[in-house]
């Protein structure tokens, strides 16, 4: 039987493998979806992507499954909490920055009638398609990623660089970066049109 061809930074375990084949690249519209992988993506700032991964499902249960109307309440009790629990990264800045970045994620939904409207906007609604041969050729960041975080910044959220947007627009189908070589690259363009 032939083996599918996958982009090489997936290959080191079963859930790299799972977490690439069903959703990286797949396009999310979902604001709750978006504010899950926005705070993931802001999680792994400084760390691994399989490090987050890993503490997924205990970031979901510390942080109401992505609530993020009810984050944006949280008080200096339940941060302190969250400090303590060791399913998650316990840095201050970063716990804190979920609870702003939860208040702020509110404000844009408010302008814009949706954060998915928003954000999409630095694509200009579509994915941006791309071809790499191989995984040197894919960038850490972009125009469109600089934008972003120039913006998201300006709103005061936090953990946001360019190279965390740009994660974070690969991980939510707002750009297909799977290798050219990839069983994912088609795939992802079909799902992505439909």
């Amino acid at each position: 039987m032939k083996t599918k061809r996958r982009c090489e930074w997936c290959l080191s375990t079963d859930l790299y493998i799972h977490y690439h084949d069903e959703e990286w690249g797949v396009e999310v519209h979902d604001d709750q979806q978006l504010f899950e992988m926005l705070t993931l993506e802001c999680a792994q700032a400084g760390l691994s992507w399989i490090t987050i991964l890993n503490k997924r499902d205990n970031y979901r249960k510390a942080f109401d499954k992505f609530d993020y109307q009810k984050i944006a309440k949280y008080t200096q009790k339940k941060i302190d909490q969250l400090l303590q629990n060791e399913g998650i990264v316990r840095n201050k800045l970063k716990v804190n920055g979920t609870v702003t970045n939860a208040k702020l994620f509110l404000e844009i939904q408010e302008e814009y009638g949706s954060f998915d409207k928003y954000i999409w906007e630095f694509v200009g609604g579509k994915p941006i398609i791309n071809k790499w041969k191989k995984m040197e050729d894919c960038p850490a960041t972009t125009p469109e990623s600089d934008a972003m975080s120039k913006d998201l910044k300006k709103r005061g959220f936090k953990f946001t660089g360019s190279t965390i947007c740009y994660a974070f627009m690969q991980a939510t189908g707002m750009v297909n970066d799977h290798m050219s070589y990839c069983f994912r690259y088609k795939e992802v363009n079909k799902l992505n049109k439909n």
